[in-house]
């Protein structure tokens, strides 16, 4: 039998741990053994936290292994900071578990710079690869969403980081997606090739140049359109974007509830439309799609919102094991290398 894939589970990471990271691990497991798929979880912080919330829930306590750990980056901690000073974290002990080769995977839905930090600077960075990044999948008009990299990990990129970031975006895509040749566009102020600045100018140079399917410069009313498969920005904008969009669904809820009150009538039309909204509205919940992974380091480090349910935990867990065997982080070296 194949050796299992382990994924390690800050289990102190998010603003409702340790219980929404112990349901979600538990789900996730319950899904792995379901669907036959060999993986072991390792749920990693204060370990008395840890236990209290597994009896609490009525879990066996044999369904998972911990691994204790004294300390809690929290969310309001600078990353540099914490990483100097809280060795014995969570975060800390369970990505240098990863890295000792102990696990295939580290999931946390803790501070997310210290996520990106941490991982960067204990896991260190794939052959090829200038700075790591993160991706993140947006619905679209179509049956596929599209990613949008970089998310928030790089504020002020070089046109060869934004070239990377596509290379690495187009790889993941290809693996998790199933697109042989996935359409990459260019995140600019217009479709012409010779709109924006020096930096956007220099990376369309460098990715016409390339084998990757690049169709040019898009907009920002392109990205949910499906109109490309890789969005490629820095992660000033591409942040800004992210958070838009997160604000979107909690928007829309809110012009529905408002428009329900107006009268008995309107009340019984939204009741009526419910189901068909929230079947329309599928795929704009960030727990559809659980975390994102960090892009470049070498090994595989899956970021999630710091408010997760434990569906998105769930997902995150699952991202993780799919990232792994699909050998994300080998494809990308090779690109990179070759």
């Amino acid at each position: 039998m194949a050796q299992p894939i382990r994924i390690v589970v800050d289990a102190m990471g998010g603003d409702f741990a340790p219980q929404n990271e112990i349901l979600g691990a538990y789900q996730a497991l319950r899904y792995f053994q379901e669907h036959n798929i060999n993986v072991e979880i390792l749920l990693i912080g204060q370990q008395d936290a840890i236990q209290t919330a597994i009896h609490q829930h009525g879990i066996a306590p044999s369904q998972f292994s911990i691994l204790h750990a004294d300390e809690v980056v929290a969310m309001d901690d600078e990353p540099a900071q914490a990483f100097r000073k809280k060795r014995q974290s969570s975060l800390y002990l369970g990505l240098q578990h990863h890295k000792d080769g102990h696990a295939d995977a580290f999931v946390s839905a803790g501070n997310t710079g210290a996520v990106m930090s941490h991982s960067t600077l204990i896991l260190g960075r794939i052959t090829g690869v200038s700075r790591p990044t993160i991706g993140t999948f947006f619905p679209t008009t179509t049956s596929q969403p599209t990613l949008v990299v970089d998310a928030g990990a790089n504020v002020d990129c070089k046109a060869k980081h934004l070239f990377e970031f596509g290379i690495m975006g187009s790889i993941y895509v290809q693996c998790i997606l199933g697109i042989e040749r996935p359409r990459v566009g260019l995140l600019n102020v217009g479709e012409e090739d010779s709109k924006g600045n020096d930096i956007a100018l220099e990376a369309y140079a460098l990715f016409r140049q390339s084998t990757l399917n690049f169709v040019g410069n898009i907009e920002g009313r392109d990205i949910l359109t499906g109109t490309v498969d890789v969005v490629v920005c820095d992660g000033f904008v591409g942040n800004i974007v992210l958070k838009f969009a997160e604000s979107m669904l909690t928007f829309l809820k809110a012009k529905f509830s408002a428009f329900a009150s107006t009268g008995i009538i309107q009340k019984l039309l939204m009741a009526a439309a419910k189901p068909a909204l929230k079947g329309a509205l599928t795929g704009m919940n960030y727990e559809d799609y659980g975390g994102v992974p960090l892009l470049g380091v070498n090994g595989v480090s899956i970021i999630g919102h710091g408010k997760s349910t434990p569906l998105a935990v769930k997902n995150m867990i699952l991202r993780a094991e799919e990232v792994v065997r699909k050998e994300v982080n080998q494809r990308i070296e090779a690109a990179l290398t070759s």
